[in-house]
């Protein structure tokens, strides 16, 4: 039976590339969809245009123009370029004529060759010994089970600590299989690194996402239990102008890097 995932993600084709959608409200942050949750629909999009399955996701942009309001949408893909191994697709979000997301992404059939392994998994508790995060109001948030691995268990004042660096354990409150789709969302899923450092102030508007990129490291598909928790590190080094970055890993819990992630935020 597909999970409210599954059903809030999917797209129905249209015609010539396009391909219609609704935007769930179930997935709201404050004043939208969660990014990530548009991500995941936009990756379903361009997966049904792609129609190969040998090619998988690899490289993932996507630039928010504005936030979706609940309901109909319109997703408008292209093929760019298809190669030997490599395709370019990009993809539109519109609503009432109005673009709310681009998005550009790579898939590509296995290429071989040597590995390097220098990335290392963060050393944590297992899931089953970690804190639930405390209750948080916004909708997205009751679509996810997480554990507090990494930072402040809340972010509290007295709790917070020097390093904007936060993460967990995460999954699907309904369980399903772990693909692109999924990656994508978890990757803007989890409460931004900034909220977990005493060295700045908290950002009365959050912060919105300018931009996401979500690099896909593992091979699809994935064999991962569907119940089975990934967990993420997120850290954010520098705030200027009103503008932070923000650097993401997702990992199995046997230690394999699934994806990395990079966003442009604004502090509100």
């Amino acid at each position: 039976m597909p999970t409210r995932f599954d059903q809030s993600t999917s797209v129905t084709p249209t015609s010539n590339g396009t391909y219609q959608a609704l935007i769930d409200r179930g997935w709201w942050i404050l004043r939208g969809p969660n990014g990530g949750y548009i991500a995941a629909m936009l990756v379903r999009a361009m997966q049904a245009e792609m129609g190969d399955d040998e090619r998988t996701l690899r490289s993932l942009t996507v630039h928010y123009l504005r936030p979706p309001a609940e309901g109909p949408a319109t997703v408008s893909t292209r093929i760019e370029r298809t190669g030997r191994g490599l395709s370019t697709i990009t993809a539109r979000l519109e609503q009432n004529g109005a673009v709310q997301a681009i998005a550009t992404a790579a898939f590509a059939k296995p290429r071989g060759g040597n590995d390097l392994f220098h990335a290392r998994m963060p050393e944590v508790l297992p899931p089953e010994r970690c804190p639930t995060r405390p209750n948080n109001p916004t909708p997205m948030h009751e679509r996810y089970e997480t554990r507090v691995a990494i930072g402040p268990a809340s972010f509290d004042p007295a709790d917070k600590v020097r390093d904007a660096r936060t993460g967990g354990w995460i999954r699907l409150v309904e369980h399903r299989p772990l693909d692109a789709a999924l990656l994508a969302a978890y990757a803007d899923a989890w409460p931004p690194a900034l909220f977990a450092t005493s060295e700045f102030p908290p950002p009365m508007g959050g912060v919105p996402t300018v931009d996401l990129t979500v690099h896909v490291r593992a091979p699809l598909p994935l064999t991962i239990a569907a119940d089975e928790f990934v967990l993420v590190v997120f850290r954010t080094s520098h705030v200027h102008d009103g503008f932070l970055e923000e650097d993401g890993e997702i990992w199995s819990r046997d230690g394999r890097l699934l994806a990395q992630s990079r966003q442009l935020g604004v502090a509100m």
